[in-house]
């Protein structure tokens, strides 16, 4: 294991042409390995504090990369990761991983306790670890999966949530993720940058703990490629950025609007997929996490973290969610992508789950059973309820 190294909060990552942009620093920055060789950081709110303890764990090497198989019919990669089937599946809470270590119980953290920690993941869908594959025939293609798989960990209380952070906590982890897209966004044969959270058992969590994930994609996703493809329509027939004039369009209208504040707003997109969906976007475009100014930063937080305990105020139950930051691909579309965070819940009523069923999976064709203009009625209705919701922090 390497010895830690601390980053002084002045040092700012290196950037390439047309990739994500430099990150302020305002926390202190620990950079160590774990015992198999992957890569741990610390993110520390206060700049005292060593970060030195090492992982005594005894780990097996690291499994191969995945393979990218070309759908040629959709023309789609798809990632085939057979080593993710052996992932640790909703251990008890003493035996969580992502908790801290403590005597006699080594976990993925090897300190005793943190603020924000990211790590390699262990069972990763993307890496750099050298496979063997064979072409499959047909019109399909075959390449390594190369790009990177990390865990954010957003706090070391193993019964919290993010609707429990604190707004200093968030905008912590907002400077890690903005870290992670500039350092991953520069690795070669990434195409992409992914900072997501899945939570609940309903959506298909294996750890329960606190944490989300960032995927380094080696090609621009589906969706991204639909979305820059549209903006770049919309500016040829009008001048104008799509999601801009879609943003400037909600704010205006105001039916669907959730909740705002000076910097960002929360409205229910018009053309909703999901039961609860609702997209944040900066006042300000900008094109990935890299470039929000601080100011930006710590308005987010607060506006945040109410939608998701509106969200839990809806039917007085925790809900099962995705939070999904949508940023720009490294090289391309930079100059039409709007940073913005999608946040659906599958829940449509209090014992009733939206599944993707036959239209959605094998059509792509949504149906949505709860228009978005009562959604957002009934997220700005949740906030006279939300002191009376679940505890976020599930205790």
């Amino acid at each position: 294991m390497t010895a830690p190294m601390d980053t002084p909060l002045s040092t700012q990552p290196g950037t390439r042409a047309g990739t994500p942009g430099p990150v302020v620093r305002t926390a202190r920055r620990t950079s160590t390995r774990l015992a198999d060789g992957r890569e741990l950081i610390y993110f520390d709110a206060t700049p005292d504090g060593v970060r030195d303890v090492p992982d005594t764990r005894t780990l097996p090497p690291r499994p191969p990369a995945s393979e990218l198989r070309y759908d040629p019919l959709t023309e789609e990669w798809v990632a085939i990761a057979g080593h993710r089937q052996n992932r640790t599946f909703l251990p008890p809470a003493d035996e969580c991983p992502l908790c801290p270590s403590r005597p006699g119980r080594a976990t993925e953290i090897p300190a005793p306790d943190y603020d924000v920690v990211v790590f390699e993941n262990r069972f990763p869908s993307f890496s750099f670890t050298p496979v063997e594959y064979e072409q499959v025939g047909g019109l399909s293609r075959v390449r390594p999966g190369v790009g990177r798989c990390e865990v954010v960990c957003f706090t070391s209380d193993h019964d919290a949530s993010f609707s429990s952070l604190s707004p200093e906590r968030v905008e912590l982890v907002l400077e890690a993720w903005a870290d992670r897209t500039a350092a991953l966004g520069a690795l070669p044969g990434v195409e992409q940058v992914f900072c997501f959270e899945n939570r609940g058992a309903e959506i298909g969590i294996t750890l329960t703990h606190p944490h989300g994930q960032i995927y380094a994609y080696p090609y621009v996703t589906p969706r991204t490629r639909r979305m820059l493809a549209a903006a770049e329509r919309h500016r040829e027939r009008t001048g104008g950025n799509l999601f801009a004039d879609v943003l400037a369009a909600e704010r205006e209208a105001g039916i669907r609007v959730v909740a705002e504040n000076r910097h960002w707003t929360a409205f229910v997109p018009a053309a909703a997929r999901w039961p609860f969906e609702v997209h944040l976007y900066p006042h300000r475009r900008v094109a990935d996490l890299t470039e929000l100014e601080p100011a930006e930063r710590a308005a987010f937080g607060p506006l945040y973290t109410d939608v998701l305990r509106r969200f839990d105020a809806l039917f007085g139950v925790r809900m099962p969610y995705v939070a999904a930051w949508h940023q720009a691909p490294v090289r391309t579309g930079r100059d039409l992508a709007y940073l913005h965070l999608q946040l659906f819940s599958i829940r449509r009523a209090p014992e009733k789950l939206k599944y993707l069923a036959g239209s959605e999976s094998a059509m792509g064709a949504f149906v949505n059973d709860i228009a978005p203009e009562r959604a957002a009625r009934m997220l700005r209705e949740a906030a006279e309820r939300v002191d009376r919701a679940p505890d976020p922090a599930g205790r």
